[in-house]
């Protein structure tokens, strides 16, 4: 009997969730634990980390897992590659469900950087009023360039001071084009700080800043392990061995 372990980070990791459930798969649902209000699961779900490679590896063991999907944030580096390796010392097959990255389109005014401390270094040097779509675990750098105006936006309420003042908005995605586009024009940002994220849910803000024509600093992806990779919910059902087509 399969025995799937899912690590959760993404909007598509609770689509699988409910396919897997619909399919009648034995599986558990992990959250990393960094929001404090997950959305609820069809599945048996853990909150928290693992403790590291050998931590997951003898997870893997006790509960007995066949399979694990790693479906977290594509910026969840140290989770990715704790789950390759660990996956190798226990022979466990590992299948990522990763969106596909944005293309740049007509219009866009991107400049790539490979990191936070090169999207810093990328910001200009006179004052500007600038939104970092980046998580609140990635801001501290920006305390190099204070003579900034910050936006940041968190699905929580920050749990203690900022490293430097800024205008919070607490949401939780996905944003409309409208939405992004009345933020932006209502705060004034001229820049924009984003995560090479894709898919869907986040978006809107980068549509909205080709349609307002303000550059957007983007930072690329983290280079991981070679692992086997899918975009699709099907393919990840396909790869344990069932249709979604079950239980529809």
């Amino acid at each position: 009997m399969n025995r799937a372990l899912i690590l959760g980070g993404i909007a598509d990791a609770s689509l699988l969730a409910a396919e897997i459930a619909r399919a009648g798969i034995d599986a558990i649902y992990s959250y990393g634990g960094r929001t404090r209000a997950p959305a609820d699961q069809p599945l048996p779900t853990r909150i928290g980390g693992f403790g590291g490679v050998s931590g997951l590896a003898d997870y893997i063991r006790r509960e007995g897992i066949t399979h694990v999907i790693d479906a977290t944030h594509p910026f969840a580096a140290e989770m990715s590659r704790n789950a390759v390796a660990a996956c190798i010392e226990t022979s466990t097959p590992l299948i990522a469900l990763e969106r596909a990255p944005w293309a740049r389109a007509s219009g866009d005014n991107w400049i790539e950087v490979a990191d936070v401390d090169a999207a810093v270094a990328a910001l200009p040097k006179t004052p500007a009023n600038v939104f970092l779509a980046i998580g609140r675990q990635h801001i501290a750098p920006f305390t190099g360039e204070p003579q900034h105006a910050y936006t940041l936006r968190f699905v929580d309420p920050p749990d203690a001071a900022l490293a430097f003042p800024a205008d919070v908005i607490v949401s939780r995605g996905p944003f409309t084009l409208d939405g992004e586009l009345g933020m932006m024009r209502t705060r004034g940002i001229a820049w924009i700080v984003a995560r090479n994220s894709g898919g869907d849910g986040a978006r809107a803000k980068i549509d909205a800043a080709r349609m307002l024509g303000l550059p957007v600093i983007m930072i690329s992806r983290p280079t991981l392990p070679e692992r086997l990779r899918v975009e699709s919910v099907a393919e990840v059902m396909q790869w344990l061995g069932h249709s979604t087509r079950l239980g529809a």
